[in-house]
């Protein structure tokens, strides 16, 4: 029997620009996120502070490994 195969390859064609841009964009919402979790608290909405803080939490991820991949300096492991 022969499996579809329904993943692609990676292209590796992303530009370091859109690398930048996408870090630039990551960062932007990570900010968002922490001043909704700040209002949010101020006014008691606990669901939405912690919608906030796990979104906000995700996105530090994505900005540690985009620095990795760019190579910002003191950024040895994005999983650290």
């Amino acid at each position: 029997m022969m499996r579809l195969q329904t993943q692609k390859q990676p292209t590796y064609e992303r530009t370091w620009d859109e690398i930048d841009d996408m870090l630039n964009h990551a960062i932007h919402e990570r900010n968002t996120w922490i001043s909704r979790f700040e209002k949010a608290q101020r006014r008691g909405d606990r669901q939405v502070m912690k919608d906030a803080a796990r979104n906000s939490k995700a996105l530090e991820g994505v900005i540690k490994t985009l620095k990795w991949t760019i190579g910002t300096p003191g950024i040895e492991d994005p999983l650290s």
